[in-house]
């Protein structure tokens, strides 16, 4: 038996259920990418990083917000329903889910862009400097 295999794997109905429910908390670079460009955007992007690292290069259309700053007179502009997608540097940073805690404690809805820049540069996709 392998290391893979000693902890068995979940029948297929818990497997379906958790995996369609990953899907309402986090999304991917690709189908953000592709909501961008083909101008079907129904979420704010939002860049958790810091103002630093935003402006040496941010996912095109994000905005700068970092999460120790999400609190709800900045958000107050925006719908009440208005979904927000937020990223961090990567897989190794958790930023986004920080963010997504403090959007979730505002009551607001969010999901998480599953690589961040790490993973918007490895799908090809390049990042916008501000000036």
């Amino acid at each position: 038996m392998s290391h893979v295999t000693e902890i068995a794997a979940a029948d297929s109905g818990a497997a379906l259920a958790h995996f369609q429910a990953s899907l309402r908390y986090e999304t991917d670079c690709w189908d953000v990418h592709d909501a961008l460009s083909n101008g079907k955007q129904d979420f704010v992007l939002l860049d958790v990083r810091g103002t630093d690292k935003y402006r040496a290069g941010h996912v095109p259309g994000a905005l700068d917000l970092a999460h120790r700053k999400i609190v709800a007179a900045k958000l107050a502009a925006f719908p009440a329903d208005t979904v927000f997608v937020v990223y961090c540097a990567g897989p190794h940073c958790n930023g986004a889910a920080r963010a997504a805690v403090r959007l979730a404690q505002l009551g607001r809805p969010v999901k998480l862009m599953a690589g961040g820049v790490t993973g918007w540069l490895d799908e090809g996709f390049t990042l916008q400097p501000s000036p």
